[in-house]
């Protein structure tokens, strides 16, 4: 059954995309996860390819294509079974970091970030989560207080993900304590700020090629130029954005689930037991059909949800859903698999295996799914 949600083009940008991916990803994958990160290099690869400026302006060089089924062909490419490259960070800059900079950045700061953005140069991170404050934006503690031209930066953030390779930083800081959410601001701190510093490349049980730290704000001194949109709106500013990084990890999960699905179709025809192939039992069947329902009736919902965001009518609480079924799904899914697999699935040569400690954060990050639940439960007046 074709899927109505991509036309020519996008089939196009696909086939140049797995080109890439072929040739600059999967020879490497497994040594940027020993490695902990990816080089700075599959950034400015990506760049020259043009995979990294679609929605900016044509004006700057950019794409000048607002469409978020670029985005979308990207996260499946990633995730397929021949890929299975989850920690390249380049989502986290082309769903999350561009659209802030594009939707708020000044003509002057546009016209000093939006080429490196592009070329890859410029790396992009987004830095919300605080140790003490998790999925509640609310309460981050981390200050700006003006002073003259410069912002002094106080605080400290966490789980940042391309939080070492990251050039530009949008900080999530109170520049209104007192204000509570209407004292949050969004500040673009730069590499090389004095008294911005990074902390260590964090250890995780999955997605170890993506590096994720923590950063640390000493008297940061960041010019008042890099104030993004307007003092005091961020939250505002986040609320806006926050669904689209919410179906981006969506997305990522239908397309992991399908590539597990696929990996364990192909094993179960070929391994045997008791004489016969795995996939022959009646367990195996019927497992195996249930996720390849499920999978498809996710795909199904998710190219609504692409189609309704690009048209700009997807709404925070259809997100929401997006994003903590299709991250339960893909938990479930992986883990369904990896049991077919038996004592192989356990074995990290097997992408089986990484795909299973991979799921795990899906639930996490983005706002965890009890989060998720909470605004959905709330668009139902309860």
């Amino acid at each position: 059954m074709r899927r109505r949600v991509f036309e020519e083009e996008h089939d196009l940008f696909r086939e140049s995309f797995r080109r890439f991916l072929d040739k600059e990803v999967v020879p490497h994958h497994l040594e940027w996860e020993r490695a902990g990160i990816v080089p700075r290099e599959l950034f400015t690869a990506a760049g020259r390819h043009g995979f990294l400026g679609i929605s900016l302006p044509e004006k700057y060089g950019g794409g000048g294509v607002q469409d978020f089924r670029y985005n979308y062909v990207m996260h499946e490419e990633v995730q397929a079974a021949a890929v299975n490259a989850s920690g390249l960070g380049l989502s986290l800059h082309t769903d999350t970091g561009i659209p802030y900079l594009r939707q708020l950045a000044t003509e002057e700061q546009a016209g000093r970030w939006f080429p490196g953005l592009m070329s890859g140069e410029t790396i992009t991170a987004i830095a919300m989560t605080e140790p003490g404050t998790g999925s509640d934006l609310g309460a981050v503690r981390t200050t700006a207080v003006r002073d003259g031209d410069h912002y002094l930066v106080n605080g400290s953030k966490t789980f940042i993900t391309n939080g070492i390779n990251a050039d530009l930083v949008i900080v999530v800081v109170k520049t209104d304590p007192s204000a509570g959410a209407r004292g949050i601001s969004l500040l673009a701190v730069e590499r090389g700020t004095p008294g911005f510093t990074r902390g260590r490349n964090l250890d995780k049980i999955g997605i170890h090629a993506q590096d994720t730290a923590e950063l640390f704000f000493a008297d940061a001194r960041v010019p008042a130029a890099n104030l993004l949109g307007t003092e005091g709106a961020g939250f505002g500013y986040l609320s806006a954005n926050l669904p689209q990084e919410r179906l981006s990890i969506a997305t990522i999960a239908v397309a992991a689930a399908d590539a597990a699905l696929g990996w364990t179709l192909a094993y179960v025809k070929e391994r045997t037991a008791f004489g016969k192939a795995v996939g022959s039992f009646q367990n195996s069947r019927f497992a195996l059909a249930e996720m390849a329902t499920e999978v498809r009736i996710a795909q199904t919902y998710i190219d609504g949800c692409v189609l309704a965001h690009v048209d700009g009518e997807l709404s925070a609480e259809e997100a929401a859903m997006a994003k903590w079924w299709c991250a339960e799904l893909q938990n479930r899914v992986t883990d369904r698999c990896l049991q077919l697999f038996g004592g192989y699935g356990y074995m990290t040569e097997y992408p089986i295996a990484r795909a299973f400690v991979d799921a795990r954060v899906q639930k996490i990050y983005g706002g965890t799914n009890e989060i998720m639940k909470e605004i959905v439960g709330r668009s139902l007046g309860l």
